[in-house]
């Protein structure tokens, strides 16, 4: 029987690899923009969807509740979203973007497309081949 190869096994690949490139980008935008990951993925959801529950983001960007509260309490203290009761559901809080908000993701997002681009071109003609495989991996099927 041969010896167990963490290295080689792709789940951890696969969670070193997110931990590396969530890391990378988060010094660009945090140096840049005085945000973290949180509050990134809070920002980057929110640009999506004119307005979402905690708990909607938190199954989205696959973080604990907790952290998605707190995220939102640092960028709604920095006038960057609101929250206001959950039309659907009185008991939940609805979060969405200011204009200051707004304004934030327009200016992140050629930063993002940015990174993004560095790293299709380290992929090289492989990259749309691991996109496909990642969207496989994440589908819900």
């Amino acid at each position: 029987m041969s010896a167990f190869d963490l290295e080689a096994f792709l789940p951890y690949q696969l969670a070193v690899l997110a931990e590396r490139t969530s890391r990378a980008f988060e010094a660009e935008y945090r140096a840049r923009f005085g945000i973290g990951v949180a509050e990134w993925r809070v920002l980057a959801h929110l640009s999506q969807s004119p307005s979402v529950s905690v708990r909607d983001i938190q199954r989205q960007v696959s973080m604990e509740k907790s952290r998605v509260s707190r995220a939102a309490g640092r960028l709604e203290a920095s006038g960057f979203i609101l929250r206001r009761p959950d039309p659907a559901d009185g008991r939940l809080l609805a979060l969405e973007l200011t204009d200051k908000g707004r304004g934030l993701i327009a200016t992140m997002a050629p930063v993002a497309a940015a990174f993004e681009a560095e790293i299709m071109e380290r992929l090289g003609p492989d990259g749309e081949a691991f996109r496909r495989s990642l969207r496989a991996l994440l589908s819900d099927d």
